[in-house]
């Protein structure tokens, strides 16, 4: 039987998605147009009736990896990259509420003003309500990317797939922006992606994502439509899956 957009493929799922992913064309920040039009993709989808999770990045603002390379403490500069996670949520959340879908931004750092805490079944109960969640903060924890946090988060929250939005539509044996003759994956194992060093996550992500055979949907965040297309049974994809 074929999903249509009134039976999507999942009922629950986590979006993650990069913070230079809201950057646009700029080489820094954000542009609120961009953010919008991802907002809007994610209401299409909400719009199904599918609960949403979020994990942005927040590599448009700082990345700690970055900082510590040129000399900065690595935990400081984690947590700085962490902070601008935040950022990003709280962009996310004004576009979508602008487009009249309720949100609710839950840090992994408290910061009583701006977010609410992370509290497990207050998180789920959100979701239960048919509000969007954006996890910020990754973790909570230095040496974690956001990859990690949103694959346990989507664990926490019993999503049943992590769509990975990303430039491209989806997992190559190599970069295919700069290789004319790179394969695209329709599926690929996690061990593959772990053994053949393919980039879709980090190496911690994919390991508790196999660990709790959680299916990683690769696709492109560009394609107009093309979140809601996979959760209609359609589209241009790469599944990992066990």
């Amino acid at each position: 039987m074929t999903s249509t957009p009134s039976d999507p493929k999942f009922k629950r799922v986590m979006l993650k998605i990069s913070g230079e992913a809201l950057m646009g064309d700029q080489g820094f920040g954000l542009h609120p147009p961009t953010v919008e039009r991802i907002a809007a993709e994610v209401k299409s989808v909400h719009d199904l009736g599918v609960e949403i999770c979020m994990v942005i990045g927040g590599g448009n603002i700082f990345r700690g990896l970055q900082g510590s390379a040129q000399g900065m403490e690595r935990t400081t500069a984690d947590y700085m990259g962490m902070l601008a996670t935040v950022m990003n949520a709280l962009a996310m959340q004004s576009a979508l509420e602008g487009l009249g879908v309720f949100t609710r931004v839950i840090s992994a750092i408290p910061m009583d003003q701006v977010c609410e805490p992370y509290i497990r079944r207050r998180a789920v109960r959100h979701l239960e309500k048919a509000r969007v969640v954006i996890f910020a903060a990754g973790t909570g924890n230095p040496y974690f990317t956001t990859d990690t946090a949103a694959t346990l988060r989507a664990n926490e929250m019993a999503c049943e797939a992590i769509f990975k939005g990303t430039k491209v539509d989806g997992v190559y044996d190599k970069d295919p922006v700069k290789h004319d003759d790179a394969v695209r994956y329709d599926k690929v194992t996690y061990d593959e992606v772990l053994q053949k060093h393919l980039g879709v996550m980090d190496a911690s992500a994919i390991a508790l994502a196999r660990d709790n055979n959680k299916p990683i949907i690769v696709f492109s965040l560009d394609e107009p439509g093309g979140f809601a297309g996979i959760l209609a049974g359609e589209g241009t994809y790469t599944t990992v899956h066990g």
